[in-house]
Order: structure tokens, then sequence, then C-alpha cells
């Protein structure tokens, strides 16, 4: 490190000689895997790219439609770019999503009747849509149970590891199985993220039994980590949040789905009516925001998991419990620490916040959010409200009190803030 930004350092942000000393040595630690990520950053940076002069996209695609958005170009064209580089039959990509979990309810909503059932094959999905399957707290909130649609799960198996023996045992025996949930990220739990390759694998395994079956999966936070996307290898569907990877950081808010056509097709029914879906909806002078934030996704997804692998190593030079390892193959842009200690945990988030270009005044408490069922702390001084993208860092409050941290448009923001975080806890 420079000596103007080791002085720059300790006299802005009052960090310690021994967190410097970490920093130094968990940035040449992580030199291989940064050479790695590059070469996966400029192979889909090509991509988008590509996608993009394939649909012709020019400046008369930043449309400002308004009232019913009949015939708008730029929005209709972002669905196809999307399609692309997803290689898929077809998308919806809006900003009347108003989160991830939105475009995920569209997407199994739109496709499942009663009747039907959906088989979880990740254990219990991300708090949020527990109470979308009706296994909240609040049962009156029309979820998929309440329209008579069934929900089973099967548990990770033995270190974590998908288990097909109970998959295999769930498909042969209830017939009104039509759809499977694949969570590609962790959520509030202690694994690994899954791999495209073993999403490929759960795929291929529950096509062999019933290839009717939709493979769905919740593609947030993995956009953009790999070369390869769930559509790549047989995912019906996917589904995630503009405010997460694949918007950028520029996005403003939105969510999207890619699959099969007449899956998206019912889905799109579900976000607006029937017999109308993705013809209608104004984007409200978004277009290029979404284009721009799609151009740059690439780079910045790549910049949010430098921060992770950062993240890991030097809080595991502290003496701290990481999920993922530094040197850990890495499906998406979340680094769990666990700090076995409220206090901690509740001191890493708050600096986080501190560190943030937005808010940074603002003191993170634990509050009751809307959809969790403990209590949750989120730092997130972001540009964009709520944007996981960007710096941040959440939590529930339980034991064993593990920190989730995720985001940094730029390498640089990223490794201020954690240094600022640790350093706050040594």
């Amino acid at each position: 490190m420079l000596d103007i930004t080791e002085e720059k350092l300790k006299n802005t942000y009052k960090i310690d000689k021994k967190t410097i000393d970490l920093y130094e040595r968990a940035l040449d630690d992580v030199k291989d895997q940064f050479e790695y990520y590059d070469e996966i950053r400029e192979y889909n940076q090509i991509k988008v790219l590509d996608a993009m002069q394939k649909e012709n996209i020019s400046d008369s695609h930043f449309t400002n439609s308004s009232g019913y958005g009949y015939g708008d170009i730029g929005r209709d064209s972002l669905d196809r770019v999307y399609a692309r580089i997803f290689n898929s039959e077809s998308a919806l990509v809006r900003p009347h999503f108003v989160n991830g979990t939105h475009a995920l309810c569209c997407a199994i909503f739109g496709n499942l009747r009663p009747g039907d059932t959906m088989l979880s094959v990740c254990g219990t999905p991300y708090d949020t849509l527990h109470d979308l399957i009706g296994i909240g707290e609040n049962k009156k909130l029309g979820s998929l149970r309440e329209y008579g649609i069934n929900y089973e799960q099967v548990d990770l198996g033995k270190n974590n590891k998908i288990d097909f023996k109970s998959i295999g045992e769930h498909l042969k025996k209830n017939d009104s199985i039509r759809l499977v949930h694949i969570q590609r990220s962790t959520g509030y739990g202690w694994r690994k993220s899954l791999l495209v390759s073993e999403i490929k694998d759960i795929i291929d395994f529950v096509k062999q039994i019933k290839p009717n079956v939709i493979c769905f999966v919740d593609n947030c936070y993995g956009e953009f980590i790999d070369t390869l996307e769930p559509t790549d290898v047989g995912a019906d569907l996917a589904a995630g949040s503009l405010i997460k990877n694949i918007g950028g950081g520029i996005a403003p808010t939105g969510g999207y789905i890619v699959g099969k056509e007449e899956y998206i097709t019912q889905a799109s029914y579900r976000l607006t009516v029937p017999g109308i879906g993705g013809e209608c909806g104004s984007t409200f002078g978004v277009m290029r925001l979404l284009y721009e934030g799609l151009f740059l996704a690439p780079h910045i997804s790549m910049e949010a998991l430098k921060g992770a692998v950062f993240c890991a190593r030097i809080m595991e030079l502290a003496g701290f419990e990481v999920l993922p390892k530094y040197n850990d193959k890495r499906s998406d842009i979340i680094q769990a620490i666990k700090f076995n200690d409220k206090s901690k945990l509740i001191d890493f988030c708050r600096s986080i916040q501190k560190g943030s270009p937005i808010d940074s005044f603002v003191k993170c408490e634990p509050w009751d959010m809307p959809g969790y069922s403990d209590q949750v702390i989120m730092a997130a001084g972001a540009f964009v409200q709520g944007a996981s993208i960007e710096l941040s860092a959440d939590a529930p409050i339980r034991e064993p009190y593990i920190g989730y941290l995720q985001g940094g448009l730029t390498f640089d923001h990223a490794k201020i803030g954690i240094l600022i975080a640790l350093s706050s806890i040594l």
C-alpha cells in the first residue's frame, strides 16, 4: 500500500495498524482469484455487447411511454436483449416489479394452479417467500396454500449437498408436482451458493424422472458470476432483481423473468392481467438506465465479487469463520461471516453503514422488517434504496449471529468499508 493511502485511511477513518497489516496480507492472497474472475467479467461483457448489437439498440429505444404503454419499443427490445443474454426463448424485464421477490412471485403464481405442488429442493427458501408459499406466520395473505397449491421441500443432505435420493422419492410418489424451486444463493443460511454446474445436475435429474416439471431458479445475486446462467443448462424459468447484479448499480428499480415463452406469458398475466400480460406497462423514462445498467453489469458484478473475496480473506485472517472461503469457486456475490456474538454482528453492520457514501451518519438498528420472522439489521447507504449490488450488509438477529455482506460498485469502496467495519470490532 502507498504510504499516502495508509495515512489517509488512518487519519480519515481511524483504521488501526493491525487492520492495515491484515489488509496487505489479504490483498496479496487474493491476486490469483481476481485474475480468474476478470476473465469471466470480460467474457460476459462480450455477451452483453453482442446482444445489444444484434438487437440494433439505439437512443430511440430510450423511450418515455405513458398510459397503457402499448408499442413501447424500448421495453420490448430490452426483453429480447435479455433473452439473448440468457439463451432463452423469452424474457419479461419491467420496472413494475417492486423487488426480486415480486418477480419470483409472478413466475410461481403465474404457472401454478389449484391442486399443483411446488417442490423446493434446497431446503426452506429465502425468508420473503414464506408468506408467498403459506409457511409464514400470517396465514391470510393470499398465499399459494390459500389457493389450494401445495408445498413440499427437500432439505439439504450431508455437507449441505443436494439430496437427490429424496428429490427422486418426492417426484415419483407425487404426480401433482408441477414446479421445482431451486435457490441459487444461500439466503440467510450457512452454505455455499449453488454453482451453475450443480444447478444443471439438479435439472437433469428432475427431467429424467418428470420431463414436464418446470425447473425454476431463483437467480438473485448470481448473474454474471459465471460464464453460464441457469437457462443455459436447462432451467425453464429464472428470475431476479434489477437492483442486484444485473442492474449494474444504475437501474432504479425492477426485476426480470427469463425462460420458455409459454411460462413467461403466464408470468406476465400475473404481473398485469390475463389477456394483456406484457403488452401493457409504460416505462416512465427509465429505459436508458435499464440498458446502461445492464451494459455495466458484468464489470460492476465483479467489483462486488472482489469485495466479497477480499472480505472472506481478511475476516478469516482476523479469526472469524467465513463461507465461502476466499479461494472457493463462487456463484453469487454474498459473503457470510459467523460472528458468534450479537454485539459484534451489529457493530460490523453499523460500520458498513458508516463507510457508505449515502446516509453514513445513520445508526442501523435491528427492526421488525416485513417478510422476515426475526428482527433484521440492514446497512445500506445506497444511491438506490435497498440496492444490494451497492456495498451493504444485513443479518437476522439470531444465533449464531451470521452477517451477510454483498455489493460494492467499486472494489476500492468495498475494501474501505470492510476495513472500517473490521477495525471497529477488533
